[in-house]
């Protein structure tokens, strides 16, 4: 009896011991290698050459870097283990329509940010309005767009999403023009109403005269109404100063005027 267990012990030894030293060997490499993975992609974003490459470039860079290099780890261990590769190949080879559909969405994004790469339709640090969101470009990964909003949200786009639609950049031009729709009853002199809002634009230096100067005139109205245009190109770290001004000083010099019932509205607002 004693024998017979004794056989059984030394064969369930036999099994186990040499899978534990895989086990161990596995973690071990798995615990050196994401210390070397992250110390090589460190060398690698503080070399000479790469801090001269564009910020979107560095970012899918070192994503694509990293991903590649766990790939490579991943399938190490698995040699460790005993798994024989051939065999991982045959078995997705057999399941190739479900691997497929399985990567269609993740292969559909690392072409979306090989094109994003390509074509450049936004930088790091570029405010964008694209597939709903608008936001400052924070990073582009191999798979993802990073957007923060104005309120300090996180918001992660998938590249093919991005590759496919209409993409806003209010970062790309110097210059940008700040359009707005000032109403009045009906009855007052449009002329005096032009020289007013005139009045306010010649008195902000951050309103430019090229490409074309500022701009004030009737542009419709209802049957209680009239309906003003102003218009004025600044640059476009401005934008925000000028749109924010003109609306609260024209507003005021109207009403300071005497002109009745000055209401504000916004025919297009910029981001």
């Amino acid at each position: 009896m004693m024998s017979t267990l004794s056989f059984y012990l030394t064969g369930i030894a036999t099994l186990i011991v040499p899978l534990v030293g895989k086990l161990v060997f596995a973690l071990i490499v798995w615990l050196v290698g994401k210390w070397a993975i992250g110390k090589i992609v460190g060398l690698l974003e503080k070399s000479k050459g790469f801090s001269h490459l564009e910020g979107t470039v560095q970012t899918f860079t070192l994503s694509f870097a990293r991903i590649g290099l766990y790939v490579l780890l991943v399938i190490s261990i698995i040699g460790i283990l005993g798994v024989e590769t051939s065999s991982i190949v045959a078995v997705l080879a057999s399941a190739g329509v479900t691997v497929g559909l399985a990567l269609q969405g993740a292969l559909s994004n690392l072409a979306g940010g090989i094109m994003l790469l390509i074509f450049k339709p936004f930088k790091l640090g570029d405010y964008v309005d694209a597939a709903g969101v608008s936001g400052t470009v924070k990073e582009v990964t191999l798979f993802y767009t990073v957007i923060i909003t104005v309120d300090n949200k996180h918001i992660t786009v998938p590249n093919g999403t991005l590759m496919n639609a209409n993409v806003v950049n209010y970062s790309t031009e110097d210059l940008r023009r700040v359009d707005l729709t000032f109403s009045c009853a009906k009855g007052e002199s449009p002329a005096r109403i032009q020289a007013l809002m005139q009045e306010v634009m010649a008195g902000n230096d951050k309103i430019l005269d090229e490409p074309n100067p500022p701009f004030a005139r009737l542009s419709g109205g209802t049957n209680e109404s009239m309906e003003f245009t102003v218009r004025a190109w600044c640059r476009n770290d401005d934008y925000w100063d000028i749109y924010f001004d003109l609306t609260q000083r024209i507003t005021e010099t109207l009403a300071e005027a005497g002109v009745k019932a000055p209401a504000f509205r916004v025919v297009s607002e910029g981001k």
